[in-house]
C-alpha cells in the first residue's frame, strides 16, 4: 500500500510507498542471555528490520539508518528519502527499544549483518550509511572498524573480535543531527548534584540546575561552567571505577552471577537546556528532545537510567569505543554532515568538532536553519535536508 506523504506542492515528484519486513538472522553464542526473550537465548539472533520502498522505482543504492537502542522506520527522514524516490532500509539491533544490556560492538555486528544482507541477499551495489542522532557515532565506529578493524575486546575485558567479522565498508557517510556519542552525551547531560548513587535526594545544591535555591542560575558564569562540567566527569568516573570493582569482584567468585544491572539517577542536567546564550542556536530554553529536561532528568526515559555493568562500559562510560571523535580520524570515506540549526538535542559544537576531527579528503557541512532535531511540524526543513542529501550523493553517481 502507497503512502503520499509529503504534499506534492513542495518537490517536483513525490512517491507512494511500501514497506517490507527484514528478518536477519546468524549465529551468536554469549556467556549468558542479555535480552529478554528468544534474541541470543539459543544460539542465535534474529533482528528485524524494515525497507521503505518507492513504489515503481529501482534503484542499486540503498540509504541505510540504524540507531542503537531504537527503530527510526517511523521517524522523518527515511521517510523522506524514500517518498522521494530512494530505497531505504531502517535496521534494528538485538538491543532495539531496550539498551539496558547494549553492547556497542554487538551493535557493529547486526549493522554488519544488515549491510552484508543488503549486498548479498538483496543485491544492491552501491551503500550510504546515514547517521541520524544517535546512529551517528555507531555509522563513525562501524566504517572505522569496517575500513580497519582493531578492537578485540568491549570495554569490560571481554573477547569480541571484529577483525574477524569482515564488515562491509558503506561507500558514502551522511552524519546528521548527531552527536559525538552516547558516552560523550552523557558525560554533558548527567547531574552532578547526585551525592550518593542510591539515594538521588542527596544533592549538591550549588550543583542542582532545578533547584532555586542554587546561587548560580542563568546565564550561568564561564568559572561556574567549568565547575559543572568538572563535576559531571568525576561522576561518571565515579561510576566505571565502581562498575570495575563490581565485575572483578563477580570474576573472583566465578559462580553463576556473571552481570548485575544497575540504575543511574538524574541524567538531564545540561546548562545548554536553561541557558540559550551557551552554545546559541535556535532551540528554545527550557526545553529539550524528550520535552522538560527538569521532569526528563528524574524520569524513566533519562540516558543510562537502566544499564548493566558491561553496558555501562561499552555505551555509556569514558571507556567506551563509540567515540565520534576517536572513529572519524579513522574514516577517509566521503563524508556529509548536517547540522540542525534549531536542534534541542545535538549541541552545535559536536557536529563541528566531528567536521574538524574528520580524516576524508572529501567532506561537507551544511546547515538547514531553524530545523529541529525530529523536524516537528516542519516539512519543509525536512524537505530540505532531504535534498541536501540527495543532491551530495547524485554527485557520486
Amino acid at each position: 500500500m502507497g503512502l503520499n506523504y509529503v504534499d506534492k506542492k513542495r518537490t517536483a515528484m513525490k512517491y507512494e510507498i511500501s514497506r517490507q519486513p527484514i528478518i536477519v538472522q546468524f549465529e551468536d553464542h554469549t556467556a549468558f542471555t542479555e535480552t529478554y526473550g528468544f534474541v541470543g537465548s539459543q544460539g542465535y539472533v534474529f533482528l528485524e528490520g524494515q525497507l521503505i520502498l518507492p513504489d515503481d522505482v529501482k534503484s542499486d543504492t540503498l540509504f541505510v539508518f540504524m540507531h542503537p537502542a531504537t527503530t527510526l522506520n517511523l521517524m522523518p527522514f527515511p521517510l523522506g528519502l524514500a517518498v522521494a524516490g530512494h530505497h531505504v532500509m531502517c535496521c534494528g539491533s538485538r538491543y532495539a527499544k531496550n539498551d539496558t544490556a547494549l553492547l556497542m560492538e554487538k551493535v557493529v555486528i547486526d549493522l554488519g549483518e544488515y549491510i552484508r544482507y543488503a549486498k548479498e541477499r538483496l543485491g544492491y551495489k552501491k551503500i550510504v550509511l546515514m547517521g541520524w542522532s544517535g546512529g551517528g557515532s555507531l555509522t563513525l565506529l562501524y566504517q572505522a572498524e569496517a575500513l580497519n578493524p582493531t578492537i578485540t575486546a568491549t570495554p569490560a575485558g571481554d573477547p569480541i573480535d571484529l577483525t574477524q567479522v569482515n564488515l562491509i565498508p558503506a561507500d558514502l557517510v551522511v552524519f546528521i543531527a548527531a552527536h559525538i556519542g552516547r558516552a560523550q552525551i552523557l558525560s554533558e547531560w548527567i547531574d552532578p548534584s547526585v551525592r550518593d548513587e542510591i539515594n538521588p535526594d542527596d544533592r549538591e545544591i550549588e550543583l542542582d540546575l532545578y533547584d532555586l535555591n542554587n546561587p548560580n542560575q542563568p546565564p550561568y558564569s564561564d568559572d561556574y561552567i567549568k565547575q559543572f562540567r568538572a563535576a559531571q566527569k568525576a561522576r561518571i568516573s565515579k561510576i566505571t571505577i565502581k562498575t570495575d570493582k563490581i565485575l572483578a569482584e563477580l570474576r573472583v567468585k566465578d559462580d553463576a552471577e556473571i552481570e548485575r544491572p544497575f540504575m543511574v539517577h538524574r541524567t538531564m542536567a545540561d546548562p545548554r537546556f536553561l541557558d540559550t546564550k551557551l552554545e546559541p542556536n535556535g532551540r528554545k530554553p527550557n526545553w529539550c528532545f524528550l520535552g522538560n529536561p527538569k521532569t526528563v532528568n528524574v524520569g524513566p526515559v533519562g540516558l543510562a537510567r537502566f544499564t548493566t555493568l558491561r553496558a555501562w562500559l561499552s555505551q555509556w562510560s569514558e571507556r567506551s569505543n563509540a567515540d565520534g571523535i576517536a572513529c572519524v580520524k579513522r574514516v577517509n570515506t566521503p563524508l556529509l554532515m548536517i547540522e540542525n540549526q534549531a536542534d534541542d538535542a545535538t549541541p552545535p559544537s559536536h557536529t563541528q568538532k566531528i567536521f574538524n576531527s574528520s580524516a576524508s579528503s572529501d567532506k561537507v557541512m551544511k546547515q538547514i536553519k531553524g530545523a529541529t532535531h525530529y523536524y516537528k511540524d516542519q516539512p519543509e526543513k525536512l524537505d530540505e535536508a532531504v535534498r541536501v542529501v540527495l543532491e551530495w550523493v547524485a554527485k557520486y553517481k
